[in-house]
């Protein structure tokens, strides 16, 4: 991207200038080299989104954000409903509430490493992965529906986890606005047995350390020490979001001519927030929140069943779940007044600081946890929401390294094979139901996780708090 098109502010804030039909400026979030590094297709987006009706203060985009659909991945921007604020599929994405769980195991990398490879085999025969994979929980429609409108909830009644579960996941795990009258039942098909299922793509299960801690107050709120042993898992609402994207990108597509929306391009379709369509839009997408919420819960529980098997001595405890795929209605303060608006964040995290009334009463002092993945090969991160972050991006950070190179080029360039032989050789147990698939998550694949890291924290957005590294990882 040229950097001369840009307003610089300070060393991780830069402004695209309003202009022409745009209502409000652009915001990227960044350093000049990784700005430099993205594609011009990410300042288009990010003009074309502040040109959509009833945007409030910004359109902005992250530092690991690139070329998406509609929206950039890694684009945030919020809108009020009372100004005739529109609702974007291209503002969410197909994976919705694609997120990270992460759950602490209550012991050491030097007391878990003896165990690794048993423990990732096992993981693997226990939780299905891959394209199209299959769990073995079998829903009737009338039991998907529940899933749909009770998320982590249904399953912690299920018997999958346990209730102290809730207050550690986003919305203390269930999404209210859902409606699955408003699922097609093309996409309920998809999903009757996915609940429970990693998926493919960047997804994954990992055990990681913590190598590093750079905020000791944080850390211990969140009851972290350096050497400490955590599982992430990385996943959302599998087929039946993707459906759901697909389906409502269609009637969107036909609200945004009905109510003649002014769009720049055609995969910015959208509706007006109170209109019948976005409404809909809305109680659907709703539903494939709950639906992820629910796959991560059930997940969670089968992470607890291996290690009550092989290390009956661990305590798995959640330590937060959140995603980066939504629209969610949520409070802030624009010009001194407090207003409900719609935020989108696609690629992008929720990251409260402390003293939001949505965060469990453990951790409200310190702050909303942010886990930011790497790749299997590298390092991923621990932040914490912080009160800047809310004036500067609606309490939003990054959510993980960015791609920077599309999967075609990664298959190109190298072996899935020699991608798992070659982390072996460093230590890391990689199991995968594709050897393509591994391909196209080559570490190198990606950007560097840690500049991203390092200029979010710099933009003020969050607070780094703990480095963990991969001691082995299940790939999709």
């Amino acid at each position: 991207m040229d950097l001369k098109k840009l307003k610089k502010h300070a060393e991780c804030v830069w402004e695209i200038p309003q202009q022409d039909e745009m209502r409000v400026p652009g915001f990227i979030y960044a350093d000049e080299k990784l700005i430099s590094e993205m594609d011009e297709k990410v300042f288009e987006q990010i003009s074309n989104v502040a040109c959509l009706p009833g945007i409030v203060r910004a359109a902005m985009a992250m530092p690991d954000a690139h070329w998406g659909y509609g929206f950039p991945i890694g684009g945030v921007a919020a809108f009020d409903p009372e100004a005739g604020g529109i609702i974007s599929v291209g503002g969410v994405g197909y994976d919705i509430s694609c997120g990270v769980r992460t759950m602490s195991t209550g012991m050491t990398k030097d007391e878990i490493t003896p165990h690794v490879t048993r423990l990732i085999d096992r993981l693997f025969e226990v939780v299905p992965s891959g394209v199209g994979s299959e769990g073995k929980i079998r829903l009737t429609p009338e039991e998907l529906d529940d899933v749909l409108v009770g998320g982590a909830k249904w399953a912690v009644e299920q018997g999958y986890g346990i209730p102290e579960d809730l207050g550690r996941i986003e919305e203390n795990g269930m999404l209210s606005g859902a409606d699955p009258s408003c699922v097609s039942d093309t996409a309920k098909k998809r999903q009757y047995r996915q609940v429970g299922t990693l998926g493919s793509g960047n997804h994954y299960l990992e055990i990681q350390y913590v190598d590093e801690i750079f905020h000791e107050p944080s850390a211990s709120g969140l009851g972290l020490r350096t050497g400490d042993v955590v599982i992430a898992i990385h996943c959302g609402s599998r087929a039946l979001g993707h459906q759901i994207g697909t389906d409502y990108l269609q009637i969107l597509g036909q609200a945004a001519q009905k109510y003649r929306i002014p769009i720049r391009e055609r995969e910015l379709v959208c509706a007006p927030i109170r209109s019948p369509e976005g409404e809909r839009y809305y109680k659907a997408m709703a539903c494939g929140v709950n639906c992820a919420l629910a796959n991560r819960q059930v997940i969670g529980h089968l992470v607890r069943t291996v290690f009550a098997e092989i290390l009956p001595q661990a305590t798995i405890r959640l330590l937060y779940d959140v995603s980066h795929n939504t629209c969610k209605i949520e409070e802030h303060e624009v010009d001194g007044m407090k207003k409900r608006l719609y935020v989108h964040r696609k690629g992008a995290t929720r990251a409260f600081g402390p003293g939001r009334a949505e965060l469990p009463p453990s951790i409200r002092d310190v702050g909303q946890p942010v886990f930011i993945g790497g790749t299997m090969g590298t390092h991923s991160y621990i932040m914490i929401g912080i009160e800047e972050g809310e004036r500067l991006a609606w309490s939003s950070a990054c959510h993980g390294a960015g791609r920077a190179m599309s999967r075609h080029a990664a298959l190109k360039k190298w072996k899935g094979t020699k991608v798992i032989s070659d982390l072996a050789h460093r230590g890391i147990v990689v199991r995968t139901a594709s050897y393509r698939g591994a391909a196209e998550e080559a570490p190198d694949a990606y950007k560097d996780v840690t500049e991203v890291v390092d200029a979010t924290h710099r933009a003020g957005l969050a607070r780094m708090v703990a480095r963990v590294r991969p001691l082995a990882c299940i790939k999709g």
